[in-house]
């Protein structure tokens, strides 16, 4: 019986051991949602940048980021983010056409542990005011 429980201990040990020395990439995001509050439609497309941090000790890729519309355009840039270093994602929507309330979604995919993350902007969009004839 102390055989086998000494046995298990240097198994966990050991492969405690290699996993410590395992290299990854790891993109954490301080936030992953932004809300816009009340935008004017008048005003044209506005603009909010998320921030990411390669928490991991391998260079970490965003591979892509997708927008659940038309409407949001996403932008990053496509060179590796070192270990410790931060990154963006701007995110541009527009509210031209599209009165109320909004919820988007950005499918940002990375070459880190979690391999895709779902970001989220939001807001209403106050339409503009309609000409008299």
């Amino acid at each position: 019986m102390k055989r086998l429980f000494v046995i298990s201990v240097c198994a966990v040990v050991m492969c405690l051991a290699l996993s410590a020395g395992e290299k990854y990439a790891q993109a954490t995001f301080p936030e992953q949602k932004y809300d816009f509050g009340q935008i004017r439609e008048d005003k044209g497309p506005v603009t909010h940048t998320f921030e990411l941090v390669n928490t991991g000790n391998k260079p970490l890729l965003i591979v892509e980021a997708v927008a659940s519309c038309g409407c949001t355009t996403p932008k990053y840039s496509t060179k590796p983010i070192k270990p410790g270093k931060k990154g963006t994602i701007e995110v541009t929507y527009s509210p031209i056409g599209r009165p109320g309330a909004f919820i988007k979604t950005i499918r940002v995919k990375t070459t880190g542990r979690e391999k895709v993350t779902i970001l989220t902007i939001e807001g209403v969009t106050i339409p503009k005011a309609k000409k008299e004839e």
